[in-house]
């Protein structure tokens, strides 16, 4: 009973030990878990605020030479409406393909070796959490591939809506000076307004009479004249000076061919017809396809700064993806190593707990065998020695 008494309490010794060293390391692990989640959440939206800044001026300085990209793209030009919606869709095609090659060229390669570098970085980090069976593993969490970034800008859709105008426009005609001095917009609408001037009859205003007994309305904001109120205010006179009588063109006319001779006008009609005539001749197929192109540009590049932000969102969002996923994968890890090790202490405290109760009760054997020992002893002493 001695001896089975003194392994029982080495052994519970050596338990005792061995559950210390466990809890000790379990509580190692949750700690530096909890600080390591800290610090790679932090690590992640660094990356990701690089990676989406990057993409960021990246989309912007292939905005700024989308005019280079669409000059690079050559196929059968036809001012007809079904060549001309193969045309869009080959360039639009050609536009996805080179700026996202060009994306990639810029971006891709260093997002990738960043987010191979971060990877690297949590492992060499989780690894100290594990146990050594698990720690050479650790490099299968990692995907072989290179993490490939994708940024969908999806120029089919985008540009879908857009419509050319490659007929035939005279530099110095009524339109394009229109078009020169007011700009695009507000080109259209003083045109419009024009034209409806030209076709309705202005009614003549009628100045209202005040009285001393009628009280006058409240005057207009005196101020700054709005970009609006111009243009319906240079409308207005155009119309009103393209409603006048031919009598005054006639005075005019008169006035200056009385300044300038007749030969001066004659040479500036002529001069005038010779631009139109060149410029006549000089839009051809090639042309239209320049000022397609040139359309194309402006309208493109208006439509894809509204996809900047949400394109390199996109991809940082893909970025952080990536490296959650991978985080995830060793988080995993550590939760599986923290299971065994509370397995482990739950063994340890069963095993205590028996050796504890066979300590006990081999001190208990021991003292009911001492106590029949002397018992024994005493009932030899006293029936079976012979007596002096």
């Amino acid at each position: 009973m001695d001896a089975i008494n003194i392994a029982s309490a080495e052994k519970r010794v050596l338990s005792l030990e061995q559950r210390e060293y466990q809890m000790d390391r379990l509580e190692f692990v949750r700690n530096q878990l909890n600080l390591l989640t800290d610090d790679i959440k932090k690590r992640i939206k660094s990356v990701t605020a690089q990676v989406e800044e990057k993409v960021s001026n990246a989309m912007a300085e292939e905005i700024c030479r989308l005019s280079v990209l669409i000059d690079e793209f050559h196929s059968d030009f036809h001012p007809s409406p079904h060549v001309l919606k193969l045309y869009k869709s080959e360039l639009l095609t050609h536009i996805e393909e080179g700026m996202g090659k060009n994306l990639a060229f810029r971006c891709s390669n260093a997002i990738s070796a960043s987010v191979q570098t971060s990877q690297k970085d949590m492992i060499d980090c989780v690894q100290p959490l594990l146990p050594p069976a698990v720690q050479s593993q650790l490099h299968t969490l990692i995907p072989s591939r290179m993490f490939d970034l994708s940024y969908d800008l999806n120029c089919g859709s985008l540009c879908s809506d857009f419509q050319e105008n490659i007929e035939f426009q005279f530099s110095l005609g009524w339109t394009s000076l229109v078009n020169r001095f007011l700009g695009p917009a507000n080109a259209n609408r003083a045109l419009m307004l024009v034209n409806h001037n030209l076709q309705v009859p202005r009614p003549v205003p009628i100045t209202p009479i005040l009285t001393p007994s009628t009280p006058a309305g409240p005057h207009p904001q005196e101020g700054g004249v709005s970009q609006e109120e111009l243009m319906l205010t240079v409308a207005s006179g155009l119309a009103s000076l393209t409603s006048r009588t031919s009598m005054s063109m006639v005075i005019v006319g008169g006035v200056v061919w009385r300044s300038v001779g007749w030969r001066l006008i004659a040479l500036s009609m002529s001069l005038y017809g010779l631009v139109y005539l060149y410029e006549k001749l000089t839009w051809t197929t090639k042309a239209k396809e320049r000022a397609f192109k040139r359309q194309f540009v402006d309208y493109a590049a208006e439509k894809l700064q509204l996809i900047v932000s949400f394109t390199s969102a996109n991809c940082s969002h893909q970025v952080q993806q990536e490296m959650a996923a991978t985080f995830a994968r060793l988080s995993q890890q550590v939760d599986q190593t923290q299971t065994e090790l509370e397995g482990e202490i739950s063994r340890l405290t069963a095993k205590i707990q028996r050796l504890e109760t066979v300590q006990s009760r081999s001190k208990s054997l021991r003292h009911k065998a001492t106590a029949l020992q002397s018992e024994l002893d005493s009932f030899t002493a006293k029936y079976l020695q012979p007596q002096q």
